[in-house]
């Protein structure tokens, strides 16, 4: 067994940890927990952490508990939260559960021989307990006090500049219910770790108070830093919002610019959170990408490692050569049309769109005209001085003033890509 903490520290992935923890994870294989909310149907980039720490635990010898809150999902967590949450409907809580579980088993080992990791879900447990037994059993074990002081209160009930800020009772209670799941685990599985990022560490300490003052033992718990962006941006946030680790919301490729875009302070705090590169590779690659940092040496290896990790190495693939296509000089009209659909308009997010109707593409029309009826171009003396510039591409391919758009042109049967020189893009859509 390795040590498990010293792997965290090097990382940057250790933020507070309870005395005793390290000296326990050293002396012998430990049952340790982290919980995922339910509250979509695909978790994101943010719960790669959290992933990847339960994968670190397992590798380094000990036995991992991946918990989804079913029960805990329906009340919402209020830490790091300046609002109330919108409460699900059991319905969307079961299909988001049955999701994230099929989800977190491709990243842990559920059939390791000496510490397999488990799945469980707290509504089973929570499902049949009545509000009384509840409320007698462990409501008095943790005083009003004690949970008013929790950060995650605190904020919410002394709020700076917002009157409707608040918190309702409902989540009030979240810390206790979290806070029994860790006691439910201690007694049942004989976990005696919870983890989870910073932000959680209120609800933590609860559970190793209802440990000690419910079950008379000694639980641990430990977080990790919540990841930041070096420019004060949220971290798995883009224009178009979070990056899923489903390729239903993400496409592979567009998960793999996210993190071959990110800027070189970050990649060299990602490639050790979000790698599984040893410190030697990694201190190589940060030397080497220093030297010279145009050629993206950093972002490119975490951009490989983490979607193989996520999507798998033929998706990785797919990636990697629709980048070459869409961002290679050499690209040409048939490398575009080989491109499935999605990958093909993830590639060209963002660039100015107009409509032509399919008949006319379907009766052929010539490129000055369908320049300007796209209104890609503002005139036909400017649609006749870019082609007699040789500055006009079809699919990135250069044409000439007796070109004729037709279905051959078509991508993904309804799509032509029109350009006037290196960057100036302009999707045709055919309706």
């Amino acid at each position: 067994m390795s040590n498990f903490v010293a792997e965290l520290k090097w990382r940057g992935l250790l933020h507070d940890i309870m005395p005793g923890t390290e000296e326990l994870l050293d002396k012998k294989q430990v049952t340790g927990y982290i919980g995922f909310d339910p509250t979509a149907d695909s978790l994101h980039i943010g719960s790669l952490v959290p992933i990847l720490i339960l994968m670190h635990f397992q590798r380094n010898g000990h036995k991992p508990i991946a918990l989804v809150g079913g029960a805990t999902g329906m009340i919402g967590d209020p830490s790091g939260k300046s609002k109330e949450r919108n409460l699900l409907d059991e319905a969307t809580l079961n299909h988001n559960v049955a999701a994230i579980k099929k989800q977190l088993s491709k990243f842990i080992d559920f059939e390791a021989q000496e510490n397999p990791a488990e799945l469980v879900n707290n509504y089973d447990w929570f499902k049949d307990i009545s509000l009384i037994d509840f409320v007698r059993n462990i409501g008095k074990h943790i005083s009003v006090n004690y949970m008013m002081a929790k950060d995650s209160v605190k904020k919410r009930l002394n709020p700076a500049h917002d009157d409707s800020a608040g918190m309702s009772f409902t989540e009030f209670t979240y810390q206790l219910f979290q806070g029994y799941d860790f006691l439910h685990l201690f007694k049942e599985k004989d976990c005696q770790l919870q983890m989870g990022g910073s932000d959680q560490w209120g609800n933590m300490t609860t559970g190793t108070e209802l440990v000690r003052r419910v079950a008379g033992g000694k639980a641990y718990a430990l977080t990790v830093p919540l990841i930041t962006k070096s420019d004060g941006g949220k971290f798995g946030k883009t224009e178009s919002g979070n990056v899923w680790l489903s390729a239903e919301y993400t496409s592979p490729y567009k998960f793999y610019q996210f993190w071959l875009n990110v800027s070189d302070e970050d990649a060299e705090k990602y490639i050790k959170i979000f790698t599984f590169l040893d410190k030697d590779k990694i201190e190589e690659l940060i030397t080497e990408h220093r030297k010279d940092p145009g050629f993206r040496i950093l972002q490119k290896r975490i951009a490989e490692e983490v979607t193989k990790l996520v999507h798998g190495e033929e998706a990785l693939q797919k990636a990697l050569d629709a980048t070459a296509i869409l961002f290679g000089r050499k690209t040409n009209a048939a490398a575009l049309k080989s491109l499935d659909e999605q990958t093909f308009l993830d590639g060209f997010e963002g660039v100015p769109q107009g409509e032509m109707s399919r008949s006319k593409i379907e009766a052929g029309i010539d490129i000055a005209t369908a320049l300007v009826e796209s209104e890609f171009l503002p005139s036909g003396n400017e649609a006749r001085r870019a082609l007699k510039e040789n500055s006009v591409s079809v699919n990135k391919e250069k044409v000439t003033a007796d070109k004729v758009l037709n279905t051959n042109d078509l991508i993904s049967d309804r799509y032509i890509l029109l350009q006037r020189g290196k960057k100036k893009y302009f999707l045709l859509k055919i309706v």
